[in-house]
């Protein structure tokens, strides 16, 4: 159980090294069209890339009862559309920076909720979950926090990808990983698409002038970084997972370092330093749960 919990904690690790890059990429995809032909398009583009995916190592398995599509899928699609929703209309009015601190607010939020709905919750992230936050809020608010609309839209995303963590630790337990993903985005992407005709303007040039944020959005921050959510949330336990998914501010601003040279204040040194702390305090935890489950719900 330990070593499938590492390789959980890897996964959840990679999606945020993938959405750090993405706050970029959905900001600019902005300034073309609208949040919702935006979410509609990367999300059904993410879904019919894991299609043949799920085809290719499924097609001659004997479907169960965890193999088929659920009505409960119809759960996680919905609160992924509201989550993204928000915090794409956050971007049309905030700062990435603000977008990204705010967003992991949601790593609060998840064990509030859990305890709640009765799970056990680990003393290690009540330690780990203020040190990451406030690593966040050095990383990402590199001036004066201002507050403005963006950043309530934002906010309120917020409570929505704590829901979605915990919904996607429920089902993935029951049905098959890569079905359910496919089966969110799908479900997410056409509620985007339908509303986007109704309240955007739908124009193919500026569809095209928004191309690259969409190829990136679509293949890489959903189609591999919320499969990897999903399939690492499988032996993970759900505040954990928040910590770890919420680093990505940590990698955004690496990734500004090292491909657009840009310069990290010692602040941000700082932040990040608290952030590799934090997901340190995690795994040293895991690796001294020896001989008993980790995940315990």
């Amino acid at each position: 159980m330990k070593d499938k919990a590492i390789l959980s904690h890897s996964l959840l690790l990679l999606a945020a090294v993938v959405w750090g890059f993405a706050f970029v990429a959905q900001r600019s995809g902005m300034e073309h069209i609208g949040p919702l032909l935006f979410n509609g398009i990367r999300f059904i583009l993410g879904g019919l890339l894991l299609i043949p995916v799920y085809l290719f190592f499924f097609r001659n398995k004997e479907r169960t009862s965890g193999e088929r599509i659920s009505p409960l899928f119809l759960w996680p699609g919905l609160i992924l559309f509201t989550a993204s929703f928000l915090q794409q209309k956050g971007l049309v009015y905030t700062t990435a920076g603000n977008a990204g601190f705010i967003t992991a607010v949601y790593m609060v939020i998840v064990p509030v909720f859990g305890i709640f709905i009765g799970h056990k919750i680990p003393w290690i992230i009540w330690v780990a979950v203020p040190v990451s936050l406030a690593g966040s809020f050095l990383v990402s608010i590199t001036g004066t926090l201002s507050v403005s609309e963006g950043d309530a839209w934002v906010f309120g995303s917020a409570f929505f990808w704590a829901g979605h963590v915990l919904v996607i630790n429920w089902l993935v337990q029951k049905y098959n990983a890569v079905l359910l993903a496919l089966s969110q985005f799908l479900i997410c992407g056409t509620f985007s698409l339908l509303l986007a005709f109704i309240w955007e303007p739908v124009e193919w040039s500026s569809i095209y002038a928004a191309g690259l944020p969409l190829l990136y959005g679509g293949i890489m921050s959903v189609g591999l970084a919320f499969t990897l959510q999903v399939i690492g949330q499988k032996h993970a336990h759900p505040s954990v997972a928040s910590v770890l998914l919420s680093s990505e501010s940590l990698f955004a601003v690496i990734g500004g370092w090292a491909i657009l040279e840009e310069q990290m204040s010692p602040q941000q040194v700082l932040g990040c330093f608290l952030i590799f702390a934090a997901i340190l305090f995690i795994q040293l935890f895991q690796n001294r749960k020896t001989k008993k489950q980790y995940v315990e719900i």
